[in-house]
């Protein structure tokens, strides 16, 4: 009896350490979202809302004085709040799995290399691949995100009223099918591949840099490196992000045509009619929506690790 206990507590311990990166990750992701939302509420940043602003900038409606004030003429308060549940779920699963698996790949990447810190292009690669998984996992709940962000600027007949993220991905599924979940996958994981190049591999430099170079503090180096990674982040990922949303944002005309055929054709419209620029369209609001989010994630991932490590988990 007592071998069969001792053979338990490794097995355990083995699939904790297993699923923990993935664990700490989306707790991180979680209670970012949490911190976020009212604190830049009351700033008049808030994540979400942000991010309807930007896609209303991204459509040509507006300034972003002038789609703040309609949005809050229109829609009041609960503006700020829209498409929170869809945000906590994509949160659940896309950093779970971006966060878990660039963990768990640079630490195999590591040992490779016999314990050595990873040179900057081989952090990059390994953000871009858990980028991509995090997406194709993360997708049906960004696009319900989207659709949600997006359904009070549709005409009234055209509204799909979803109540939650779960109503919306189940709407989505029973009328369009269940592939119709991934709908915008290409450009969604292209563009968190290019997000999570830009977060993952500069925060990690930033904190070799902040720690072993520069002698700074733990606070320090955390505040630092995410502040790093959040600018990063924001200025790879925008350009993709906008063809993301209009790709997922189009709808069919009269005739049952879409503007575009897909994200290149999207992408080299978009050049042609407004040039380069064009995708970087409302790059101080994108900034600001992402990079304090990216920032509260690496401090409480941070602070989870630490906890964990005072109760020797």
């Amino acid at each position: 009896m007592a071998d069969a206990k001792q053979q338990q507590v490794p097995a355990a311990g083995s699939v904790w350490k297993t699923v923990k990166p993935f664990v700490n990750g989306g707790a991180s992701g979680m209670l970012a979202t949490c911190v976020i939302q009212p604190i830049d509420m009351v700033k008049l940043c808030n994540g979400t809302f942000l991010l309807q602003v930007l896609l209303k900038i991204q459509l040509g409606e507006g300034s972003a004085a002038t789609v703040t004030k309609k949005m809050l003429a229109n829609e009041g308060i609960g503006a700020f709040y829209k498409g929170l549940s869809a945000g906590l779920l994509r949160q659940a699963t896309y950093t779970t799995a971006r966060l878990g698996s660039f963990r768990v790949l640079t630490n195999k990447a590591v040992e490779a290399n016999e314990g050595k810190p990873l040179p900057l292009v081989q952090k990059a690669l390994i953000g871009l691949t858990a980028g991509a998984i995090g997406a194709s996992v993360g997708s049906p709940a960004d696009l319900a995100l989207i659709r949600m962000q997006a359904d009070s600027g549709l005409p009234v007949a055209q509204r799909r009223n979803y109540k939650n993220a779960f109503h919306a991905l189940y709407r989505i599924s029973s009328d369009e099918g269940v592939l119709a979940l991934w709908k915008g996958a290409g450009p969604t994981v292209v563009r968190a591949m290019s997000l999570n190049m830009g977060m993952l591999a500069s925060y990690d430099q930033s904190v070799e840099l902040f720690r072993d170079k520069l002698g700074a503090g733990e606070i320090a180096t955390v505040l630092g490196a995410s502040a790093v990674s959040g600018f990063f982040a924001s200025a790879c990922s925008l350009p993709f992000d906008y063809v993301k949303t209009q790709i997922q944002k189009m709808q069919p005309d009269a005739n049952g045509k879409y503007p575009y055929t897909g994200s290149l054709d999207c992408a080299m419209k978009t050049l042609k009619s407004g040039g380069p620029f064009k995708f970087y369209t409302g790059f101080p609001i994108y900034c600001v929506r992402i990079a304090p989010h990216v920032m509260m994630t690496w401090i409480f991932l941070n602070q989870i690790q630490k906890f964990e490590k005072s109760i020797g988990l």
